[in-house]
């Protein structure tokens, strides 16, 4: 059974920093694409950043660009999102997602609130 858990979440001022984390088990951690989502209340999930199974290729939303940064430990099978000069519009729900080839999977998710 697949299952990819998310921690880090939490109410953060806007400027602050959160370092969000996916354990992944259940699944070849080291073969599966890896990617961060986050859905704000009343839009649609939107990618935020990836990375590579090889972790050759990251690539970010343009929003997040040089603030946040993805990364991943395969011996942990764990994918970070280090995220820092926090804005009000990066609340929301956070998901992690593995890919790989026809196979998705969704973690549960963590809240992310900027607010002051």
């Amino acid at each position: 059974q697949v299952q990819l858990v998310e921690s880090g979440g939490g109410l953060v001022q806007p400027g602050g920093s959160l370092r969000l984390s996916c354990v992944a088990s259940g699944l070849t951690f080291s073969t599966y694409d890896m990617n961060w989502y986050r859905q704000a209340p009343g839009k649609e999930r939107e990618l935020v950043a990836g990375i590579r199974s090889g972790g050759g290729s990251i690539n970010y939303a343009d929003s997040v660009k040089g603030r946040f940064t993805i990364s991943r430990d395969n011996a942990k099978k764990t994918v970070y999102l280090q995220m820092n000069s926090l804005k009000p519009e990066d609340t929301g729900v956070y998901y992690c997602n593995a890919v790989l080839f026809t196979l998705r999977y969704w973690g549960q998710g963590t809240q992310v609130t900027v607010s002051s």
